[in-house]
Protein backbone atom coordinates (compact mmCIF):
# COMPACT_ATOMS: atom_id res chain seq x y z
CA UNK A 1 0.00 0.00 0.00
CA UNK A 2 2.85 2.37 0.89
CA UNK A 3 4.49 1.64 -2.45
CA UNK A 4 1.25 2.45 -4.31
CA UNK A 5 0.98 5.77 -2.44
CA UNK A 6 4.60 6.53 -3.29
CA UNK A 7 4.08 5.77 -6.98
CA UNK A 8 0.92 7.86 -6.99
CA UNK A 9 2.90 10.74 -5.48
CA UNK A 10 5.47 10.50 -8.28
CA UNK A 11 2.65 11.06 -10.78
CA UNK A 12 0.70 13.79 -8.98
CA UNK A 13 3.69 15.97 -8.02
CA UNK A 14 4.05 17.17 -11.61
CA UNK A 15 0.46 18.40 -11.81
CA UNK A 16 0.81 21.34 -9.41
CA UNK A 17 3.29 20.83 -6.57
CA UNK A 18 6.25 20.58 -8.99
CA UNK A 19 4.56 21.72 -12.18
CA UNK A 20 7.47 22.16 -14.61
CA UNK A 21 6.13 25.42 -16.04
CA UNK A 22 4.34 27.14 -13.16
CA UNK A 23 6.45 25.95 -10.23
CA UNK A 24 9.89 25.03 -11.60
CA UNK A 25 9.74 27.66 -14.36
CA UNK A 26 11.22 25.33 -16.97
CA UNK A 27 10.43 25.04 -20.67
CA UNK A 28 9.41 28.70 -20.93
CA UNK A 29 10.52 29.07 -24.57
CA UNK A 30 8.00 26.59 -26.08
CA UNK A 31 5.45 27.66 -23.47
CA UNK A 32 5.47 31.23 -24.75
CA UNK A 33 5.95 30.36 -28.42
CA UNK A 34 3.28 27.75 -29.13
CA UNK A 35 0.41 28.80 -26.87
CA UNK A 36 -1.28 31.14 -29.34
CA UNK A 37 -3.97 28.48 -29.78
CA UNK A 38 -5.31 25.47 -27.89
CA UNK A 39 -4.55 23.15 -30.81
CA UNK A 40 -0.84 23.98 -30.98
CA UNK A 41 -0.56 23.92 -27.17
CA UNK A 42 -2.11 20.46 -27.04
CA UNK A 43 0.15 19.24 -29.84
CA UNK A 44 3.31 20.43 -28.10
CA UNK A 45 2.19 19.12 -24.71
CA UNK A 46 1.31 15.68 -26.06
CA UNK A 47 4.56 15.39 -28.01
CA UNK A 48 6.66 16.41 -25.01
CA UNK A 49 4.75 14.05 -22.70
CA UNK A 50 5.35 11.08 -25.02
CA UNK A 51 9.06 11.87 -25.23
CA UNK A 52 9.22 12.36 -21.46
CA UNK A 53 7.67 8.98 -20.64
CA UNK A 54 9.61 7.01 -23.26
CA UNK A 55 13.00 8.61 -22.53
CA UNK A 56 12.51 8.22 -18.76
CA UNK A 57 11.78 4.52 -19.18
CA UNK A 58 14.84 3.86 -21.38
CA UNK A 59 17.20 6.00 -19.28
CA UNK A 60 16.00 4.33 -16.09
CA UNK A 61 16.49 0.89 -17.63
CA UNK A 62 20.04 1.82 -18.66
CA UNK A 63 20.95 3.82 -15.55
CA UNK A 64 23.40 1.15 -14.29
CA UNK A 65 25.00 0.74 -17.71
CA UNK A 66 25.56 4.37 -18.74
CA UNK A 67 28.92 5.66 -17.41
CA UNK A 68 28.53 8.68 -15.15
CA UNK A 69 31.04 10.80 -17.10
CA UNK A 70 29.08 10.56 -20.36
CA UNK A 71 25.55 10.37 -18.98
CA UNK A 72 24.41 13.75 -20.39
CA UNK A 73 25.42 12.96 -24.01
CA UNK A 74 23.80 9.54 -23.64
CA UNK A 75 20.59 11.09 -22.31
CA UNK A 76 20.50 13.51 -25.24
CA UNK A 77 20.94 10.67 -27.74
CA UNK A 78 18.03 8.75 -26.19
CA UNK A 79 15.82 11.86 -26.10
CA UNK A 80 16.75 12.78 -29.69
CA UNK A 81 15.78 9.31 -30.89
CA UNK A 82 12.28 9.59 -29.43
CA UNK A 83 11.87 13.18 -30.64
CA UNK A 84 12.73 12.04 -34.16
CA UNK A 85 10.13 9.26 -33.98
CA UNK A 86 7.46 11.64 -32.67
CA UNK A 87 8.31 14.24 -35.30
CA UNK A 88 8.02 11.68 -38.10
CA UNK A 89 4.64 10.51 -36.80
CA UNK A 90 3.35 14.07 -36.50
CA UNK A 91 4.53 14.90 -40.02
CA UNK A 92 2.80 11.80 -41.37
CA UNK A 93 -0.51 11.94 -39.54
CA UNK A 94 -0.88 15.51 -38.22
CA UNK A 95 0.73 17.82 -40.79
CA UNK A 96 -1.30 20.80 -39.56
CA UNK A 97 0.13 20.44 -36.05
CA UNK A 98 3.61 19.99 -37.50
CA UNK A 99 3.22 23.25 -39.42
CA UNK A 100 1.97 25.10 -36.33
CA UNK A 101 4.77 23.88 -34.07
CA UNK A 102 7.47 24.42 -36.68
CA UNK A 103 11.01 24.35 -35.29
CA UNK A 104 9.78 23.95 -31.70
CA UNK A 105 8.91 20.28 -32.30
CA UNK A 106 12.50 19.12 -33.02
CA UNK A 107 13.72 21.49 -30.29
CA UNK A 108 12.07 19.20 -27.74
CA UNK A 109 15.50 17.51 -27.79
CA UNK A 110 16.94 20.37 -25.74
CA UNK A 111 13.84 21.04 -23.64
CA UNK A 112 15.19 21.46 -20.11
CA UNK A 113 12.15 19.70 -18.61
CA UNK A 114 12.97 16.43 -20.39
CA UNK A 115 16.72 16.55 -19.78
CA UNK A 116 16.04 17.67 -16.21
CA UNK A 117 13.83 14.66 -15.41
CA UNK A 118 16.41 12.35 -16.96
CA UNK A 119 19.19 13.82 -14.83
CA UNK A 120 17.26 14.41 -11.61
CA UNK A 121 14.99 11.35 -11.54
CA UNK A 122 15.13 8.69 -14.27
CA UNK A 123 18.89 8.22 -13.95
CA UNK A 124 18.49 7.38 -10.26
CA UNK A 125 15.16 5.56 -9.92
CA UNK A 126 13.39 2.34 -11.08
CA UNK A 127 11.50 2.08 -14.36
CA UNK A 128 7.91 2.25 -13.06
CA UNK A 129 8.57 5.28 -10.86
CA UNK A 130 10.43 6.99 -13.73
CA UNK A 131 7.56 6.33 -16.13
CA UNK A 132 5.04 7.82 -13.69
CA UNK A 133 7.33 10.78 -13.04
CA UNK A 134 7.54 11.44 -16.79
CA UNK A 135 3.79 11.01 -17.23
CA UNK A 136 3.00 13.38 -14.35
CA UNK A 137 5.42 16.02 -15.58
CA UNK A 138 4.09 15.62 -19.12
CA UNK A 139 0.48 16.04 -18.00
CA UNK A 140 1.44 19.05 -15.87
CA UNK A 141 3.32 20.61 -18.80
CA UNK A 142 0.37 19.98 -21.12
CA UNK A 143 -2.12 21.42 -18.61
CA UNK A 144 -0.08 24.62 -18.27
CA UNK A 145 0.16 24.97 -22.05
CA UNK A 146 -3.57 24.35 -22.47
CA UNK A 147 -4.42 26.97 -19.85
CA UNK A 148 -2.23 29.53 -21.59
CA UNK A 149 -3.45 28.52 -25.05
CA UNK A 150 -7.12 28.74 -24.06
CA UNK A 151 -6.75 32.20 -22.49
CA UNK A 152 -4.67 33.62 -25.34
CA UNK A 153 -6.82 32.18 -28.13
CA UNK A 154 -10.09 33.19 -26.48
CA UNK A 155 -9.05 36.77 -25.69
CA UNK A 156 -6.80 37.27 -28.71
CA UNK A 157 -8.89 35.69 -31.45
CA UNK A 158 -12.31 35.12 -29.84
CA UNK A 159 -12.17 31.40 -30.64
CA UNK A 160 -11.49 28.05 -28.99
CA UNK A 161 -10.25 25.18 -31.16
CA UNK A 162 -11.25 27.25 -34.16
CA UNK A 163 -14.86 27.72 -33.06
CA UNK A 164 -16.10 31.29 -32.63
CA UNK A 165 -16.89 31.89 -28.95
CA UNK A 166 -16.85 35.66 -28.59
CA UNK A 167 -19.37 37.34 -30.97
CA UNK A 168 -17.83 38.87 -34.06
CA UNK A 169 -19.22 42.28 -33.10
CA UNK A 170 -16.74 42.36 -30.19
CA UNK A 171 -13.21 43.02 -31.41
CA UNK A 172 -10.67 40.56 -29.92
CA UNK A 173 -7.63 41.85 -28.05
CA UNK A 174 -4.97 40.84 -30.58
CA UNK A 175 -2.17 41.61 -28.13
CA UNK A 176 -2.90 38.31 -26.37
CA UNK A 177 -1.68 36.29 -29.35
CA UNK A 178 1.44 38.45 -29.60
CA UNK A 179 4.58 37.98 -27.44
CA UNK A 180 3.64 40.68 -24.85
CA UNK A 181 0.31 38.94 -24.26
CA UNK A 182 2.09 35.63 -23.82
CA UNK A 183 4.36 37.06 -21.13
CA UNK A 184 1.38 38.67 -19.37
CA UNK A 185 -0.68 35.45 -19.27
CA UNK A 186 2.39 33.47 -18.21
CA UNK A 187 3.02 35.86 -15.34
CA UNK A 188 -0.61 35.75 -14.22
CA UNK A 189 -0.65 31.94 -14.18
CA UNK A 190 2.58 31.82 -12.16
CA UNK A 191 1.09 34.36 -9.73
CA UNK A 192 -1.98 32.12 -9.31
CA UNK A 193 0.23 29.06 -8.79
CA UNK A 194 2.27 30.97 -6.19
CA UNK A 195 -0.91 31.98 -4.40
CA UNK A 196 -2.08 28.38 -4.20
CA UNK A 197 1.35 27.28 -3.02
CA UNK A 198 1.43 29.92 -0.26
CA UNK A 199 -1.96 28.77 1.02
CA UNK A 200 -0.49 25.28 1.41
CA UNK A 201 2.65 26.59 3.06
CA UNK A 202 4.89 26.00 0.05
CA UNK A 203 7.55 28.43 -1.24
CA UNK A 204 6.98 30.63 -4.28
CA UNK A 205 8.36 29.70 -7.68
CA UNK A 206 11.71 31.46 -8.13
CA UNK A 207 14.08 32.00 -11.04
CA UNK A 208 17.33 30.70 -9.58
CA UNK A 209 19.95 28.03 -10.15
CA UNK A 210 18.03 25.81 -7.74
CA UNK A 211 15.36 25.16 -10.37
CA UNK A 212 17.90 24.20 -13.04
CA UNK A 213 18.24 20.45 -13.73
CA UNK A 214 22.00 20.88 -14.16
CA UNK A 215 22.51 22.77 -10.91
CA UNK A 216 24.55 20.00 -9.28
CA UNK A 217 27.11 20.03 -12.09
CA UNK A 218 27.27 23.79 -12.58
CA UNK A 219 30.03 25.98 -11.13
CA UNK A 220 27.78 29.05 -11.21
CA UNK A 221 25.20 27.22 -9.08
CA UNK A 222 27.89 26.27 -6.60
CA UNK A 223 28.95 29.93 -6.34
CA UNK A 224 25.34 30.99 -5.86
CA UNK A 225 24.89 28.45 -3.04
CA UNK A 226 28.13 29.55 -1.39
CA UNK A 227 27.09 33.22 -1.56
CA UNK A 228 23.71 32.39 -0.03
CA UNK A 229 25.35 30.52 2.86
CA UNK A 230 27.81 33.38 3.38
CA UNK A 231 24.91 35.85 3.49
CA UNK A 232 23.10 33.71 6.08
CA UNK A 233 26.26 33.53 8.21
CA UNK A 234 26.54 37.33 8.23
Amino acid sequence: MAEKRSLGKEFTKGLLKENPVLRLVLGTCPTLAVTTSVESALGMGAAAAIVLVCSNIVISALRKVIPSKVRIPCYIVVIAAFVTIVQMLVKAFLPQIDEQLGVYLPLIVVNCIILGRAEAFAGKNPIVASALDGLGMGVGFTAALLAMGAIRELLGAGTLLGHQIIPGAIAPMIIFILPPGGFFVFGMLIACANRLAERKGKPRATLSCGSCPMADACAHAACETAEAKEGEAK
